[in-house]
C-alpha cells in the first residue's frame, strides 16, 4: 500500500509538546465488546487501520478502493466503521481533510497518535519506553526505516498485520504492544468520539479486534481522561535520527530489506 512516515509530523509532535495542558473534560466512553474474528480477519482490519490513520494525503486516498475491498471479509461491525471512514474519505475536500487531521492528531493531547505519550507524555520515561518499541520491533523480525516514532499507532498496527498468526512468537510480540497501551488506543477512541472525528470509526474497528477491556485498564482510562498523559518537558531525540521509509524486515547484518508495504 503507502509507506509510512512523513517529516513534518514530527513538526506537529514537537509543537503538541508544547501546548498547555486543556481544562475540558473528555468522556469516557463504555468499551466496546470484541468481536470474533479470525488470524486472518483481524490482520486485514490492522493493516486497513493502519492505512486509513496515516495522513490523508494522495497516497492514502488512493489505496481507498484496495482497502474497501478488504473489508467485504470483515464481521460486519468492523465493516461498516471502516467502509463509514471510506466513504467520507472519498467525499471529502483533501486539503480541509488534510488540515483537519494535523488539527485532530497534532494539536489535541488525547488524540495523540503516539501511544507511550499517553502513560509517559513528555517526561524522562518516553525515551526508554520509545526504546522498548523499537526492541520489541526487532524482537518480532521488524526495525523501522522511517521517519516516525516506534509507537506511532499506524506503524504498530502494521506490525500486527505483518506478524501473521497472533500465537506465534512474532504476533506474541505485536498483540503485546497494543495490549500494553490499550489504555492509550481507548483514551485517543474516547477523545475522537467527544469530537465527532471521522476517524473514530477506524479507532473503533481496531478496538472490536482487540480483547475485552479489564478493570484495571478502565481505571487508568479514566484517570488519563480526566488529566490527560503526563508533562515534562524533554527531547526525544535519544533514538536518533531514522532513514526514510517503511517497516522492513529486521536485518541484524545490516544487509539492505526489499520494502514491504506496497
Amino acid at each position: 500500500m503507502t509507506p509510512l512516515g512523513d517529516a513534518g509530523r514530527h513538526q506537529g509532535l514537537r509543537s503538541l509538546q508544547m501546548l498547555p495542558r486543556p481544562t475540558r473534560r473528555t468522556p469516557q466512553l463504555d468499551a466496546l465488546e470484541p468481536v470474533r474474528v479470525t488470524a486472518e480477519q483481524r490482520r486485514a482490519t490492522h493493516m486497513a487501520a493502519s492505512i486509513l490513520l496515516g495522513y490523508p494525503d494522495a497516497s492514502v486516498r488512493g489505496a481507498s478502493g484496495a482497502v474497501r475491498e478488504v473489508t467485504a471479509q470483515l464481521p460486519v461491525p468492523v465493516r461498516t466503521r471502516l467502509v463509514a471512514f471510506l466513504d467520507a474519505l472519498d467525499a471529502a475536500d483533501a486539503a480541509a481533510l488534510e488540515a483537519l487531521y494535523v488539527q485532530t492528531f497534532d494539536l489535541k493531547r488525547r488524540c495523540a497518535m503516539y501511544l507511550s505519550y499517553y502513560a509517559a507524555g513528555d517526561t524522562r520515561r518516553r525515551g526508554m519506553a520509545l526504546v522498548r518499541f523499537v526492541q520489541a520491533y526487532r524482537a518480532a523480525g521488524w526495525e523501522l526505516s522511517g521517519d516516525e516514532l516506534p509507537d506511532y499507532l499506524p506503524t504498530v498496527l502494521e506490525l500486527s498485520a505483518r506478524c501473521g498468526d497472533p500465537r506465534s512468537d512474532e504476533g506474541r510480540v505485536a498483540a503485546a504492544l497494543l495490549d500494553a497501551h490499550r489504555e492509550g488506543i481507548e483514551v485517543l477512541r474516547s477523545a475522537l468520539a467527544a469530537l465527532a472525528s471521522p476517524w473514530t470509526g477506524v479507532v473503533e474497528a481496531v478496538c472490536l479486534t482487540l480483547g475485552p477491556v479489564d478493570a484495571a485498564t478502565r481505571e487508568r482510562v479514566l484517570d488519563l481522561v480526566t488529566s490527560g498523559p503526563p508533562t515534562e518537558m524533554v527531547g526525544l531525540s535519544a533514538l536518533g535520527p531514522q532513514e526514510p521509509g517503511p517497516l522492513r524486515p529486521f536485518t541484524p547484518g545490516g544487509t539492505a530489506a526489499e520494502e514491504v508495504r506496497r
